[in-house]
């Protein structure tokens, strides 16, 4: 005859530690619920509401208590503790083979050998000529307008029917060291081709987010002294490739007098043009200091002390570019090699950059 199992000893006393476990597991799913786990509205800006105090309350915690440690670091002549870096994906990009090192002896003998070394080394003056699509719109010839103040010794010319491979061998006769292409769509701007004379390479950029000076707010207008070059991020072998291409546009000698800054900042596979022109200040501060004990009878004297500053006003334009391709030698749709190509299916990760 089949009876009812007797407990254990052992039994009875595992019942309230697997209770206790139950209640902890529902306590920690209590904490983890996120505002989007809840329906309703009211609850659920009101959890998101108090989630969000809860993280700014622990936050100025750490921070003050950071703060303290380097205080107190300080005052017993120690050395503070070592100041925190976020995470971004920049310092955490992925690791690439191609990244230059300052210790690299081949990239300085390929530097020496390559297309762009004759104008680097101020053997020969950059002369540039500018051109655009067959349809342009209003703001093509605007844009040009405004690269013929920014590069120095760029010619414009208008495009007509003629086929670029005419123009290349046109501008090889005149003695022209680039060419550059601005193509135009839906009457905006859209893309760049700059061209090395007379052996390439050629590059292709997508062009976005362009502000004409216009549009800029308490712009400046640029002067006509040759402007300091300032190439950010270039670290990959392409990259650096591309900002010899775009450093070749300028000449080797800039005028500091004129006080003009272009910046080719790279991020992110994404190429910043801005245009600057910059000031030294000096400005007065002053300073209270007390003579004495801090008492209601206690003189107060006032310093003044200069420090210098620099201002910078914008003169536009403002745009980005987006490296598209890359071929050797001149424009050649047909039979071209590429150096690089950009495809849809190289971006497989966030943290993933080629320039």
């Amino acid at each position: 005859m089949g009876g009812k199992r007797k407990k254990n000893d052992s039994d009875s006393d595992g019942e309230p530690e697997k209770q206790a476990a139950k209640d902890y597991e529902k306590k920690e799913t209590k904490r983890q619920l996120l505002p989007s786990m809840i329906k309703n509205k009211e609850k659920r800006s009101e959890v998101h509401a108090k989630l969000k105090q809860e993280k700014k309350l622990e936050k100025r915690k750490k921070s003050k208590a950071r703060d303290a440690a380097i205080k107190r670091a300080l005052e017993l002549g120690e050395e503070p503790p070592a100041r925190q870096i976020p995470r971004t994906i920049e310092n955490t990009r992925e690791t690439d083979e191609t990244v230059c090192m300052p210790d690299d002896e081949e990239l300085f003998a390929g530097n020496d050998a390559d297309e762009f070394s004759m104008i680097l080394k101020r053997e020969r003056t950059p002369k540039i000529l500018i051109t655009c699509c067959r349809f342009h719109s209003t703001r093509g010839p605007a844009f040009i307008s405004e690269l013929l103040d920014v590069i120095p010794n760029a010619h414009y010319y208008k495009r007509g029917t003629y086929d670029l491979k005419k123009i290349v061998e046109y501008a090889n006769n005149k003695d022209f060291t680039s060419i550059i292409v601005v193509h135009t769509n839906r009457r905006e701007p859209d893309a760049l081709l700059m061209m090395n004379l007379p052996t390439g390479p050629t590059a292709h950029f997508k062009l976005s987010n362009l502000v004409l000076r216009k549009d800029i707010k308490n712009h400046g207008n640029p002067t006509s002294h040759e402007p300091e070059l300032i190439l950010n991020n270039f670290t990959t072998r392409l990259g650096h490739r591309v900002g010899r291409l775009m450093q070749s546009l300028f000449p080797q000698e800039p005028n500091f007098r004129g006080r003009r800054v272009v910046t080719f900042h790279n991020q992110r596979d994404f190429i910043f043009f801005r245009h600057h022109r910059y000031i030294f200040e000096t400005k007065e501060t002053k300073q209270i200091e007390s003579k004495g004990k801090k008492t209601k009878d206690a003189k107060e004297q006032k310093v003044s002390q200069e420090k210098v500053i620099a201002r910078l006003q914008e003169c536009g334009p403002r745009f980005t570019l987006k490296l598209i391709s890359l071929q050797h030698g001149t424009f050649d749709t047909k039979g071209g090699e590429f150096e690089w190509v950009h495809k849809p299916e190289m971006d497989t990760s966030r943290r993933r950059f080629f320039l």
